[in-house]
């Protein structure tokens, strides 16, 4: 429908990984993965901010991302996300501003209200505060990407006195932002007011309920964006969604069962307290997830497939995010992100025009080349005959 002509993949990663495995191995293969994406010519990396539950240990996603930019080359690194209320916005501002000079402007700022409740409760945050302290604060982090004269600015949980950045954004005017909207129209309606980017991470629904309304939410972004005399663009909206792709169905079914059920049961249900969605064994998760459109398991044909019906339920988007979990083995994991990179992204990215005309001229042309070669064969042979002869 409205698909860009080249379109942006990466990742969302949280990351996901199961309580009772060695941490710091965990974040060495993020790292690992991250430089793998590079390599595989994705396009960005977004690294989440969490501070409790036991699964998503990356607390300091610039930290991160400094590591991630001094070991790639092309990948854009992106904060999925800062959460807003959990920082002074003059510290939020610094830090990604000096990282977008380290990377010579290789950064995104993604920001958040903070998804998980056990983060905003250890820091005495009242949970019915944090959108409206994320919109505040992204108003004053622009303004500090922005304005070059002092800011002096008085909040009930952070002050400026006379406040101003010592670098300046490397990225003009400043670095992309994005902001993440996940189960409330608050996302989508901030990134309207601040004409930002949208990070819609799409949560399981019962399959009775329908497809998630993603038109609804794009129609309430620009919305918001002509009440504040702003402008989106469906092109930096990004969806995220769990992928895991293997030659055939049955094998990426296979693949993922049993990491797939537990990270529902153990993590999605189990931590965090989320309804289930599912009330059968885990070992049948998957095919309930998958059945659902929840998650897209299967072949690189079937993703190609779930992008298509995501632009019909959406009326267009610009990126498309693998949210990364640990639910299936390091190898088969790798090789889900290289057959993305090998089949699915040239699909939409306008890679495979250029071979698929040449194969085309070439195979209408095929009887007058094949007797041309003939002839060009047939004259070198009584050529040489001559001068042997």
């Amino acid at each position: 429908m409205a698909l860009p002509e080249r379109m942006k993949f990466g990742i969302f990663l949280g990351p996901f990984h199961r309580v009772g495995e060695n941490p710091t191995l965990a974040i060495d293969r993020d790292l690992e993965l991250v430089q793998w994406l590079d390599y595989l010519g994705y396009d960005e990396a977004w690294i989440g901010e969490h501070h409790s539950a036991g699964w998503e240990t990356i607390s300091s996603p610039e930290i991160f991302m400094a590591v991630a930019a001094d070991r790639t080359r092309h990948i854009k690194l992106g904060s999925g996300v800062i959460s807003l209320p959990y920082h002074h916005p003059l510290m939020v501002a610094n830090r990604m501003v000096q990282l977008d000079h380290m990377t010579h402007g290789r950064v995104m700022l993604g920001v958040g209200p903070g998804a998980l409740p056990g983060d905003a409760y250890m820091m005495g945050i009242p949970h019915e505060v944090q959108r409206e302290r994320m919109d505040e604060a992204l108003g004053i982090v622009l303004r500090l990407f922005t304005e070059t004269e002092p800011i002096t600015y008085k909040s009930d949980w952070f002050e400026l006195n006379e406040a101003m950045l010592q670098l300046r954004p490397y990225q003009k005017p400043y670095m992309p932002v994005a902001v993440a909207s996940v189960q409330t129209p608050a996302g989508v309606a901030l990134a309207g007011k601040y004409s930002a980017a949208v990070l819609t991470i799409t949560v399981p629904r019962d399959p009775s309920s329908g497809p998630s309304n993603l038109k609804a939410l794009w129609d309430i972004a620009e919305e918001s964006a002509a009440e504040h005399e702003q402008t989106v663009n469906r092109d930096d909206w990004r969806l995220v969604l769990p992928v895991h792709l293997a030659e055939t169905r049955k094998e990426a079914i296979e693949q993922a069962r049993l990491g797939s059920g537990r990270y529902l049961r153990e993590y999605s249900e189990g931590t965090n307290g989320r309804k289930p969605v599912f009330d059968g064994p885990l070992e049948k998760v998957i095919d309930y997830m998958v059945d659902s459109g929840s998650w897209i398991i299967g072949t690189p044909d079937d993703c190609v497939e779930a992008i298509k019906r995501l632009d019909e339920q959406s009326g267009g988007f610009g990126g498309f995010l693998v949210q990364t979990i640990d639910w299936a083995p390091r190898e088969q994991m790798l090789r889900s992100y290289e057959l993305l990179a090998r089949y699915v992204m040239p699909q939409f990215q306008g890679s495979l025009i250029g071979t698929k005309a040449s194969n085309q001229w070439a195979a209408e042309r095929q009887e007058v080349l094949v007797a041309g070669r003939t002839r060009a064969l047939d004259r070198a042979r009584e050529a040489y005959a001559t001068r042997t002869g």
